[in-house]
């Protein structure tokens, strides 16, 4: 998983609220199990016409938001299913940093094990950064000191303690795994041991 620090970016402003998984990312394409590719079916149904062209009107189809690795969004953002081709597709897209005032959990824990940032804040303050996307101004948000900072303002973000440290260091849930490997094969001996008939063959 990449460390995520620090990001500067325009930001795509999204104001829908209650956008579900099955929106982020549609039913018929769950079937791979690979993290990417996904990211040209992102929002598919309202990027994609009926033809498969792009909507011209639609945020993420248009210059500079094409690029955006910001995304702000509506209140309850992923909530539905707990599909985790979600995080997945977006992260392909180039999207790292997820701002609303709400999400669903499970959506919520699942950017943090994918290396996106999800960022709550109140709906003021949401209207008030929404306005740098509009002018296609970046912003800059900053982890390490729980900041977003746009113009000569800025905002300060809440994070568990826990979740910050695995985007910074960038680990996952293997990497967590791997970290205590040794104490993993100090059991693994012990219970030998101890138990040798649990690994007879």
């Amino acid at each position: 998983m990449k460390k995520f620090s620090k990001l500067k970016s325009i930001p795509a402003y999204l104001p829908i609220v209650n956008i579900d998984t099955d929106m982020i990312i549609p039913k018929q394409f769950l079937k791979t199990i690979k993290r990417t590719g996904l990211g040209k079916n992102l929002f598919f149904e309202m990027r994609y016409d009926e033809n498969g062209k792009l909507i011209d009107d639609f945020i993420l189809n248009n210059s500079p938001y094409n690029n955006s690795k910001i995304l702000i969004a509506g209140k309850n953002f992923g909530c539905g299913s707990s599909r985790e081709h979600a995080p997945w597709a977006l992260l392909d897209f180039g999207i790292t940093c997820v701002i609303s005032s709400s999400y669903a959990d499970i959506f919520y824990n699942n950017c943090f094990k994918n290396g996106i940032l999800p960022i709550t804040i109140s709906e003021d303050e949401i209207k008030e950064i929404s306005e740098y996307s509009n002018r296609k101004e970046e912003i800059l948000v900053d982890l390490s000191d729980q900041k977003i900072v746009f113009g000569n303002k800025e905002i300060n973000f809440e994070v568990d303690k826990f979740k910050k440290k695995c985007l910074i260091e960038g680990l996952d849930d293997i990497a967590l795994s791997l970290d205590k490997s040794e104490k993993i094969i100090y059991f693994e001996k012990k219970l030998k041991s101890s138990k040798p008939w649990v690994f007879n063959d």
